[in-house]
């Protein structure tokens, strides 16, 4: 640790940008998201800095990020073209509402955007985050049904295990029991989940699993027991992140598509942690060559660095909203900073470096690498399940019975401190996301890492 007094953060204090950079010797303002931060404030874990595939700590360490951040900086940390497109941006234009007003930036953003889309995705609202992207999606799809005069079409069917983000629509399709149980009830018409398409005879699957597609047709059972005529979309991930990890099994996603087809139902891809390489491609849309009505996406927008989301809408559902009079609002739903200037900046640059570095080709051709390695820890003490698809894995940990999610908090907590390295635990599972320029030993690292971090897991 630095020597020094640090810096008060006291409700009164003022800092320079050079004491920010200091430890601070008061904890308790700050009430940290996700997090026990009972724990964190007696044995904080602070970053300092960031380059490249590295966090710094504010002792000094290199940190290995082995999961792109949270899962956002997909071209690594520190990128110059990045922070100077954010510097002039924020001289020329720090601020423009686009309630009523526009700016160029969000135009010529949107447009790139639409251009990686599956062809027929062409519009885009953009919001602020995976949560508030998520939301938005779910919205647009309620107003359709009530613009197309079958407003009775209101249910939202997720999936179990998802994540949708934390806002109350989010959690009402979301398939995780912690982000649920404590918030009282929660959106109507949410209360039906499609089954997880994963099973035990899955575990230690490389890849997308070759069995489960079936699981789509959960979505008939709904439909036999409420009506076509009451359900407005279906929400899912192309790849379960937060929960661990779990590749749509093959030919899922067509299938899925055709039951919606089939019941005229809406599909939503959830691309927040999909989108931008993760799998290879722009979004995994086109890997797995099925074209939802619409996706979210946020975080390898801008590579984390400015905050950003929206949804890529298909063109037959905004077509539906562009009726009645020119003059009168047509969706009801923004944000202050919808299209923020700066954000616009951050994501034009990323979207410049994702191309000219070629890194959605990148990331697929690590992928045998990355998969290889990460299936190397099968015989690692306590491992108990390993699944991997794109730059994503997600490894199992045997949880004590006594106390589920210690030994995954061990392990991070371990990797920081033993290993200097930074990885994603959700309860007692292990996530590997690296960034798309990760190199062949770097995955190698994280993996020795692992292994050595669960070797003194007790």
């Amino acid at each position: 640790m630095r020597n020094g007094p640090g810096v008060c953060l006291g409700r009164f204090a003022f800092a320079s940008l050079a004491a920010m950079s200091e430890r601070p010797n008061d904890f308790g303002a700050f009430w940290l998201p996700f997090t026990p931060n009972r724990d964190f404030k007696a044995n904080p874990r602070m970053i300092a800095r960031a380059e490249g595939m590295y966090f710094h700590s504010d002792d000094g360490r290199a940190l290995l990020d082995a999961c792109s951040g949270l899962w956002c900086s997909n071209l690594g940390h520190g990128r110059k073209q990045i922070a100077n497109a954010i510097a002039s941006a924020a001289h020329e234009l720090d601020f423009a509402p686009t309630f009523q007003f526009g700016h160029p930036a969000a135009f010529t953003l949107a447009e790139r955007l639409a251009q990686l889309a599956p062809k027929g995705l062409d519009h885009v609202f953009f919001v602020n985050s995976g949560s508030e992207a998520c939301d938005a999606a779910l919205k647009i799809a309620r107003a359709y049904w009530q613009k197309k005069g079958q407003g009775g079409r209101f249910r939202l069917i997720g999936r179990e295990k998802a994540y949708h983000g934390v806002l109350f629509g989010g959690i009402s399709v979301g398939g995780l029991a912690n982000n649920r149980k404590f918030y009282g009830p929660l959106v109507p018409g949410t209360d039906d989940h499609l089954p997880l398409p994963y099973d035990a005879a899955m575990r230690f699957t490389r890849g997308e699993p070759e069995k489960g597609a079936d699981h789509a047709d959960a979505l008939d059972a709904l439909v036999a027991l409420h009506g076509a005529e009451t359900i407005a979309a279906v929400i899912v991930e192309p790849m379960s992140g937060s929960a661990g990890v779990f590749a749509a099994p093959k030919d899922y996603l067509k299938r899925l598509r055709a039951a919606c087809d089939r019941h005229g139902i809406l599909l939503i891809f959830d691309e927040v942690i999909t989108g931008f390489g993760r799998l290879g491609h722009a979004f995994a849309a086109e890997r797995y060559g099925v074209v939802p009505d619409m996706i979210t996406f946020a975080k390898g927008v801008t590579n984390g660095a400015v905050p950003m989301g929206g949804v890529i809408v298909a063109g037959h559902v905004h077509e539906a909203f562009m009726a009645g009079p020119s003059h009168a609002v047509e969706l009801f739903h923004g944000h202050t900073y919808s299209a923020h200037p700066l954000a616009c900046a951050a994501g034009l640059a990323a979207l410049d470096l994702y191309r000219d570095e070629d890194l959605y080709a990148r990331a697929l051709a690590l992928e045998p690498a990355f998969e290889a390695a990460v299936h190397g820890l099968k015989d690692a003490p306590r491992v108990v399940d390993i699944r991997n698809v794109g730059l994503a894995a997600g490894i199992d940990i045997a949880p004590d019975p006594a106390a589920p999610g210690l030994r995954g908090y061990e392990a991070m907590r371990r990797a920081f401190s033993e290993e200097n390295m930074v990885i994603r635990v959700s309860g007692d599972t292990i996530a590997l996301a690296p960034a798309l320029v990760v190199s062949e030993a770097e995955i190698d690292r994280m993996v020795t890492g692992v292994r050595t971090v669960l070797g003194k897991i007790v």
